[in-house]
């Protein structure tokens, strides 16, 4: 993993910490009545390392899409064939987050990670980078090979590093994969070590029945794995248990956090690759905000486990990068307050 191995995260500098924090609290109002807008906008002024003002001009989305093994089990309300059918349907307009990102004028990008039947498509935002034709069924065997782990984290890390030179400064991340919560669920359970009850829900609504299903094989999968592997790190549990695409988020995150860019966090399958991505390398959290909390029970332990505080509270359970989507003009709010918002002393306000 030669990329990720060489990767270099700086931290983000703590040390004008007090001053963006004066310069809040100076604003007209009391301080802390913006809530969590003031410490998204303190966040941003700390990355940026732009304390006189904020600039959040060229947001991007990148959704990746791929397929897993596991969905050769009825453990969604869907066939596998439908993953091709969003990619065919993000790229012509029609899906949610194409709405949602039209909305709030964030640049949408879409990445073929390794969907089952590839896609012959030169649309302008279309990005092939497959690591496969689908993973294998992580209940029966490893998800991918080590080449494909390593083709999948390098390939996120890549995007990551071109958008940013050709100007985005704000990522989000989305996903498409029939199983994937299925895959994410086990992620969350082997580098938590918890139970896949407790991992294990009801992704976009599928039955009881189902959802037995979906557990026993998660718990098969997690017994596999912790069979052949006393410690499981993130690599381990990636290759064993991982889709393509959340492990190009991973890259990802982790790229965009190297280019020292924020990361907007979607939902549980976003925050598992954060999750992950943090494990690998810890530095990266400090560009991290979070979007939302999800419908899935399981997303509120890795929300704990990362110290992290949602900007809304939706009850989505779409996936694609809806959630960050929608958070995006509360990061605008910020950065807008932080900028234009007078202060006691300019507005000539005595309190």
């Amino acid at each position: 993993m030669s990329v990720l191995n060489s990767l270099h995260i700086p931290r983000v500098e703590q040390s004008s910490t007090a001053e963006v924090q004066g310069r809040i609290d100076q604003k007209t109002k009391p301080p802390g009545a913006l809530g969590m807008l003031e410490a998204t906008a303190l966040q941003l002024a700390l990355i940026q390392k732009h304390p006189d003002r904020l600039s959040l001009n060229n947001p991007v989305m990148v959704v990746f899409a791929a397929d897993h093994g596991i969905a050769s089990h009825p453990v969604s309300i869907a066939p596998q064939a439908v993953t091709r059918q969003m990619v065919l349907n993000f790229l012509a307009g029609g899906a949610a987050i194409n709405c949602f990102c039209r909305s709030n004028d964030i640049a949408l990008k879409v990445v073929d990670a390794g969907i089952l039947e590839a896609i012959n498509d030169e649309h302008a935002d279309f990005i092939v980078a497959r690591s496969g034709a689908g993973t294998a069924d992580m209940s029966e065997q490893p998800a991918m090979t080590a080449t494909q782990l390593e083709h999948a984290l390098n390939s996120g890390i890549e995007i990551a590093d071109t958008l940013s030179a050709a100007g985005h400064d704000l990522f989000a991340f989305g996903e498409m994969g029939i199983g994937n919560t299925s895959a994410a669920s086990a992620l969350l359970s082997l580098m938590e070590e918890l139970p896949a009850k407790l991992t294990t829900g009801l992704g976009t609504g599928i039955s009881e029945e189902q959802l037995t299903l979906k557990q026993s094989l998660i718990l098969k999968t997690i017994e596999r794995v912790r069979h052949q592997h006393p410690n499981i790190s993130p690599e381990i549990a990636l290759q064993e248990a991982g889709g393509f695409e959340i492990a190009q988020i991973t890259g990802a995150i982790l790229g965009a956090a190297a280019e020292q860019r924020p990361v907007l966090i979607d939902g549980f399958i976003v925050s598992v690759a954060a999750l992950l991505a943090v494990r690998m390398k810890p530095e990266c959290r400090d560009y991290l905000l979070f979007a939302h909390r999800s419908a899935e029970a399981a997303h509120n332990h890795i929300l704990e486990t990362l110290n992290a505080e949602p900007l809304l509270d939706l009850g989505l359970r779409l996936g694609e990068g809806t959630g960050a989507a929608l958070a995006m003009p509360l990061l605008k709010a910020a950065c807008a307050f932080y900028n234009d918002m007078a202060s006691f002393e300019s507005a000539g306000v005595t309190v």
